[in-house]
């Protein structure tokens, strides 16, 4: 499936930056009260950027099963005034763990590191998202 074609990205502006890195223009519809890039809006580029990285992680499994975004803990650094870029990372050891115990049993938990950067470096936010995923009924 194609993220940025979910109508809620599409509505906000997430586009792709590369072909597994999404980015955020800074316009009207995403500023807050205080003219930088709504917290909100952050947030969905994250979580958003969070669930391509697992499809670029384990693209066997892609059409096979079912995400579902659990919970998520993140922290806002700076204000966010330029576009932003999400970055998304696995460490190789939960990597592992995921798919030992995915491979058996059908469903496994993993969370998803995410920083947010500015055109300047500048992270703006951080966070964990927490995916339980599960393998479709056949």
């Amino acid at each position: 499936m194609d993220v940025t074609q979910i109508p809620f990205v599409k509505h906000i502006g997430i586009e792709r930056k590369e072909e597994c890195t999404l980015k955020l223009e800074p316009t009207l519809i995403i500023q807050n009260h205080i003219q930088t890039i709504h917290a909100s809006a952050q947030y969905a580029l994250a979580e958003t950027q969070s669930g391509l990285y697992l499809q670029t992680l384990f693209p066997k499994y892609v059409g096979q099963v079912v995400p579902l975004l659990r919970g998520s803990t993140v922290k806002y650094k700076n204000p966010a005034i330029s576009t932003l870029t999400a970055y998304a990372s696995v460490d190789d050891e939960v990597k592992g763990k995921f798919i030992s115990f995915f491979e058996r049993k059908g469903r496994g938990s993993i969370a998803v590191h995410i920083e947010v950067r500015d055109e300047k470096g500048t992270i703006t936010m951080i966070g964990e998202f927490n995916w339980f995923i599960k393998r479709t009924e056949k």
